[in-house]
């Protein structure tokens, strides 16, 4: 994850945190950055961020800045990003950035809109599971300029930010399976569906089950589209499934789990059983 450039409020002063580049240092001048002439507004992200558990994953932000006419958005040293945090904006107990800073495009004299990720990398040990469920995401910039970003005059650097403009869940990405039997299997005859619901756990990078959860098995008859629900069970202790159901038509037999704020929905792939 790169450093993102920020100026927060640290025991009751503002101070610059981080650099653009992951190598930079926080700065060690004195001085107060003053309030830039920037505000945010329309952000839009995704409403949920599914996370696996090795590889890195990217959501887009939109979201548009309005700047008076003394703020040059497009000089080399300005910069706006948006990013996920969690707890309030002055102290969050953790934040989530993106790689690189947002591109701005200009769409006045006044205003633009700036468009970027974050990225998450599960695999390098930055989530934990108690890490999934809601975050707040904020916008911000900062005008360097022309001050040097390893030890500028904080006196010359300008910065605005704007908490709770959106809100998304950050999900253990949900895998789940089915396997129906037996096949071929005789008409009026019982037939069993067994399968595993499982998530990722961000601690261990692996995937365990997803245990006590409602999930509903559910039926296609062939040549058709749509699934039907034919009942609902509850995942055991190791994220196990189990449901039998009378056998009456050539069909594809699945399970489907609704997902829960932490977890995202997800349906296995259809079981095709012959009926004879």
């Amino acid at each position: 994850m790169r450093i993102r450039a920020t100026v927060a409020a640290v025991s009751g002063a503002l101070a610059l945190s981080a650099l653009a580049v992951p190598a930079a240092h926080a700065a060690t001048s004195s001085g107060t950055p003053y309030t830039m002439d920037v505000s945010f507004s329309s952000l839009k992200i995704a409403s949920a961020i599914k996370v696996g558990t090795t590889n890195k994953v990217s959501t887009t932000y939109t979201f548009t800045l309005t700047h008076g006419a003394g703020v040059d958005i497009t000089a080399s040293d300005f910069y706006a990003d948006a990013y996920l945090y969690r707890g309030t904006l002055d102290a969050p107990s953790k934040t989530l950035e993106g790689d690189d800073f947002a591109t701005c495009t200009p769409t006045s004299s006044t205003a633009a809109t700036c468009t970027g990720t974050v990225d998450v990398y599960p695999g390098e040990g930055e989530l934990k599971n108690a890490d999934a469920g809601g975050w707040s995401v904020a916008a911000e910039a900062t005008a360097f300029n022309g001050q040097d970003p390893n030890n500028p005059d904080l006196s010359k650097v300008g910065f605005a930010e704007q908490g709770g403009m959106a809100t998304t869940n950050l999900q253990r990405y949900s895998k789940l399976t089915a396997n129906a039997g037996p096949e071929p299997v005789a008409k009026g005859k019982t037939l069993t569906t067994t399968g595993k619901l499982s998530r990722a756990n961000w601690e261990d990078n692996l995937y365990h089950g997803y245990t006590s959860q409602p999930v509903k098995l559910q039926f296609r008859k062939a040549g058709t589209t749509t699934y039907t629900t034919v009942k609902t069970v509850t995942s055991d202790s190791s994220g196990n499934l189990k449901a039998t159901a009378t056998a009456a038509y050539d069909g594809y037999w699945r399970f489907s789990f609704a997902g829960t704020s932490t977890t995202p929905a997800v349906s296995a792939t259809g079981d095709y059983v012959d009926v004879q």
